[in-house]
C-alpha cells in the first residue's frame, strides 16, 4: 500500500473519470486512487473502477464537501500519511501532483493549494467566476493576514494532521475552499500555495451558472461568519 492516496470526488463524471485516473497513473503508477460517487446516476462508479480505482459510493447526492470528508476519513482510518486532491472533470493537471505534495512530504508546510493563477498558462475563467475568486481571495487575505490568490482551486494536498483534523465535525462541509483555509488558519497549520496548470473543463459542465454564483457567494460568506463566531477552544489539536 502506498502512503498516500489521491481522492478523486465525482458526480456523473463517466465521460471523463477514466482518463483523469490514467493520467494520474502515469505520473505516480504505485499511488493508490480513490474515487468517491456521490450518487452518480450514470457508469461513473463502472468506469472508476474498470481504471483500477477503489470506490466508495453515496446511495444518493450528499454534495462536495461531504464527499471529500468521506474520502479524509477513508484515509486516515487505513493509515495513509498524505492526501492529494484532485477533481474528476480533467481542469486539474496531474503532472502537478509531485510539486504539491512534496512541501508536505518534507515537512515545511501541513497543506498545499495548487495556484492556477501563480502558474503562467493556466485557463483563466469566465468573468464572473473571477469576481467571485477576487472577493473570496480579499477577504481571506485580510482573515488569515496573508495573500491566497486562489481559495476556489480545489487541488490540495496535505498530510495526516489536516487528515485527522478535516475527520471531525470542525470540517466546513457544505462549500469547503475559502472557509477551509481560514478554519485551517485558526487550527494553527501551515499552509502554502503551490503553482499549478488547470484547464477549462473539456464538458463545458461548471457548477457555477445561473443563479449558482450568487447562491454560492452568500452560503460561503455564512459559512465563514460561523467559522469566525465558533469558540476558539474548537480549534485546539
Amino acid at each position: 500500500m502506498s502512503d498516500t492516496l489521491v481522492i478523486i470526488p465525482a458526480y456523473n463524471e463517466e465521460a471523463g473519470i477514466a482518463s483523469v485516473i490514467a493520467e494520474i497513473r502515469e505520473q505516480t503508477p504505485d499511488i493508490d486512487v480513490l474515487v468517491i460517487n456521490d450518487g452518480s446516476s450514470d457508469r461513473t462508479v463502472k468506469a472508476a473502477s474498470e481504471a483500477g480505482a477503489i470506490v466508495l459510493s453515496h446511495n444518493f447526492n450528499m454534495g462536495y464537501g461531504v464527499t471529500i470528508q468521506t474520502g479524509y476519513k477513508f484515509a486516515y482510518e487505513k493509515g495513509y500519511k498524505y492526501i492529494i486532491q484532485i477533481d474528476a472533470d480533467g481542469q486539474h493537471d496531474p503532472s502537478f501532483m509531485t510539486q504539491l505534495l512534496e512541501p508536505v512530504i518534507k515537512g515545511d508546510v501541513d497543506f498545499t493549494l495548487g495556484s492556477r493563477f501563480l502558474w503562467h498558462d493556466s485557463y483563466r475563467p469566465s468573468f464572473t467566476r473571477r469576481l467571485g475568486i477576487l472577493f473570496f481571495r480579499k477577504l481571506v487575505t485580510v482573515i488569515i493576514g496573508r495573500e491566497i490568490t486562489d481559495p476556489t482551486s480545489g487541488y490540495q494536498a496535505l498530510n495526516r494532521d489536516v487528515i485527522k483534523f478535516f475527520t471531525t465535525d470542525i470540517f466546513p462541509y457544505d462549500y469547503p475552499d475559502a472557509d477551509m483555509l481560514i478554519t485551517l488558519n485558526l487550527a494553527g497549520f501551515r499552509v502554502r500555495e503551490v503553482p499549478v496548470r488547470m484547464f477549462a473543463n473539456p464538458t463545458g459542465k461548471t457548477m457555477h451558472s445561473g443563479a449558482k454564483p450568487l447562491y454560492y457567494m452568500v452560503k460561503m460568506c455564512l459559512s465563514i461568519f460561523v467559522t469566525l463566531l465558533r469558540n476558539r477552544q474548537l480549534y485546539r489539536r
